[in-house]
């Protein structure tokens, strides 16, 4: 499997994983918990995976960066949790980095 699949697994996971921490309600909630540990699990393990191909640095840019999207689209729209102007000038600078790196790093093209 390419690694970009596993580096996508990862995002996923780790966002879902992220969700159910929330509704775990500071870990009271014992199956959202049960979840969120599974998720960043497997978040983990891709993530490990992916490590093998292409450089840490790059690798975290774009998981962390998409994973921050995404979960700010999931507060936004299913834990009605607002963005304001500064939030959605920050996270277009987030894509924008993502974009960046994931268009022109030539360390993204030589993985297997």
């Amino acid at each position: 499997m390419h690694w970009s699949l596993y580096l996508v697994i990862a995002i996923i996971t780790e966002v879902l994983g992220t969700s159910a921490l929330k509704m775990s309600d500071g870990f009271t909630r014992p199956i959202p918990l049960v979840i969120m540990v599974a998720c960043f699990a497997i978040a983990f393990f891709s993530l490990s995976i992916v490590m093998r191909s292409i450089p840490v640095g790059l690798i975290y840019a774009m998981w962390s960066g998409l994973g921050i999207v995404l979960i700010s689209l999931i507060g936004r729209f299913i834990f009605n949790q607002p963005i304001d102007t500064a939030g959605l000038v920050g996270i277009s600078l987030i894509v924008a980095g993502v974009v960046v790196i994931g268009g022109f790093s030539n360390s993204l093209n030589s993985g297997s």
